[in-house]
């Protein structure tokens, strides 16, 4: 089942994301060879595709697991969880419909 995995940076989260960034897309790249990735990326802290200095105000990741506790599992264990630039993580259960 496919779930979303939502999450909401601290503050300034900006510098904190660049340090741990090679780690967090290092699994991303794992779950696309598995093809078990569907889509992942920042939300931009302002409205411009290159928010710069701005920063980023949290992530959406939506990728295929087994069950919700492998999910969580896999959401809880993101280098940027560790390095402190999520202050909360959701993971829900997600129905692709469209396209």
């Amino acid at each position: 089942m496919l779930y979303a995995i939502i999450s909401q940076d601290v503050e300034n989260s900006l510098p904190l994301r660049v340090k741990a960034r090679p780690a967090h897309l290092e699994r991303l790249n794992a779950l696309k060879q598995e093809g078990r990735l569907i889509l992942a990326g920042p939300h931009p802290a302002i409205d411009a595709e290159n928010p710069g200095d701005a920063g980023f105000s949290g992530s959406l990741v939506v990728a295929e697991f087994q069950n919700q506790e492998l999910a969580e599992k896999w959401a809880n264990e993101d280098p940027y969880l560790a390095a402190g630039v999520y202050k909360s993580v959701i993971v829900k259960p997600f129905k692709k419909v469209l396209p």
